[in-house]
């Protein structure tokens, strides 16, 4: 029987709504440090390790994922990724954070890591006609994941405590995970080509191993716009409540709704961004991010209304979420599906860096300057600097996509 790719889709959201719930993990602080009295840093800790892994991890791990193909490294993601979580439980109860940074930390890094991108390159073969759509349906799950895990979670802690929580969870996880890998699977040469043939279908520039792929000025510029808009979004996302109470005197109570908001332009810049982007092409979504962006941190120093301040920050935030769903797909149009869950691996040590950079860079910039105003100008340097590389790829793609054209249209006919 043959599968169908909507559910295909489903089975990868799936994957990634289980894994994206990671992202709730404020949620446990408080509760965390007031039953075991365990330090705030020596608990965040265990995010650090989880969100530095995960990058790294799907680097490491993606040439293993593309021999392993899709529905066994969902599985060991999910059996990782719920071990890490229901792990979690067993050191609250045992009172040990070295535990708690092996499991929560280690574990579950691991299996997000896997997990990220074991659906991703079958989505895209798949979705031929449809690659940003696919990739952003995906990763729409990931970033809506801590919408659904915040508040069940927090219901949780309150009615059978911190430990039973994350037991519960990572059974969940677990099972839906596991339901998402048993469905997913490359698609059949037949079914590849039904998809294929249609008037919306996005050729690849060359088909190229990863070894060969990384050797390319194209990837090391995707790299780069990708780290600073992942930098950028990242550093946003941590300091977006104390930066709009101190520079627009929001509230506490607005600047929570605030960031709850944050969640959905994150959640569906992913999906909408990467819808547009089957239309108007990748390397054009890329420069419409970077104009937003100047535009937004040139502006933020000056902007004294609260609905215009939060609307940019939304506004950049989207274009973080963005980056992620196009970035896949991108790097399907550029060395296509030959061995694409590898070379998404390592465009994904940006995640990493970015996770590391932007919260040091604005850090840093605020305990010298004590504003965060001069973060707006630094960013709006690497965002310029940013959109210069994505016009650089944008004229290399046209051009090269100009001589296949006219190679196509010199190569003689052979009539038998």
């Amino acid at each position: 029987m043959e599968k169908n790719r909507w559910l295909i889709a489903l089975s990868a959201i799936a994957i990634h709504l289980s894994i994206g719930g990671a992202y709730a993990y404020s949620v446990y602080k408080n509760p965390i440090t007031e039953q075991m009295g365990w330090s705030t840093t020596n608990v965040t800790i265990a995010f650090t390790i989880m969100m530095g892994l995960a990058g790294f991890a799907a680097a490491l791990f993606g040439s293993l994922v593309e021999k392993m193909g899709p529905r066994k490294s969902a599985i060991v993601a999910a059996v990782l990724f719920g071990a890490g979580q229901a792990g979690a439980g067993i050191a609250i109860l045992a009172d040990s954070v070295v535990l708690y940074w092996l499991t929560y930390g280690f574990l579950s890094g691991l299996g997000m890591g896997i997990g990220y991108i074991a659906p991703v390159s079958t989505l895209v073969k798949w979705f031929p006609d449809r690659r940003g759509l696919a990739t952003g349906m995906a990763v729409l799950g990931f970033g809506s994941g801590a919408l659904i895990t915040a508040p069940v979670a927090t219901f949780l802690m309150g009615a059978v405590g911190i430990s039973n929580t994350y037991f519960i969870l990572g059974l969940s996880y677990f099972t839906l995970m596991f339901l998402g890998a048993l469905y997913i699977a490359p698609p059949k040469e037949s079914q590849s080509l039904q998809y294929g043939n249609t008037s919306v279908k996005i050729k690849a520039l060359a088909q190229m191993s990863a070894r060969e792929a990384v050797k390319t000025k194209h990837f090391w510029m995707l790299w780069t716009m990708h780290l600073i808009n992942v930098t950028a979004g990242i550093m946003m996302i941590s300091i977006a409540s104390p930066m709009a109470q101190e520079i627009v005197g929001l509230s506490a109570a607005a600047a929570a709704t605030m960031v709850g908001l944050m969640g959905l332009f994150n959640g569906g810049g992913r999906l909408l961004w990467a819808a547009a982007s089957d239309y108007i092409g990748r390397q054009n979504i890329f420069i419409i991010f970077f104009v937003i962006q100047i535009i937004a941190f040139t502006t933020l120093p000056f902007t004294t209304n609260i609905l215009l301040f939060q609307l940019f920050i939304f506004l950049v935030v989207s274009c973080y979420g963005g980056g992620f769903s196009n970035l896949p797909a991108f790097a399907s149009d550029l060395f296509g599906t030959k061995q694409l869950g590898v070379i998404h691996g390592y465009l994904l040590t940006t995640w990493s860096l970015g996770g590391i950079f932007g919260p040091m860079i604005v850090t840093l910039v605020h305990n010298t300057a004590h504003s965060y105003i001069p973060v707006f100008y630094l960013f709006s340097v690497l965002i310029g600097f940013s959109l210069m590389i994505a016009l650089w790829l944008r004229y290399d793609i046209n051009k090269i996509k100009k001589q296949q054209k006219t190679l196509s249209f010199s190569m003689p006919v052979h009539k038998k």
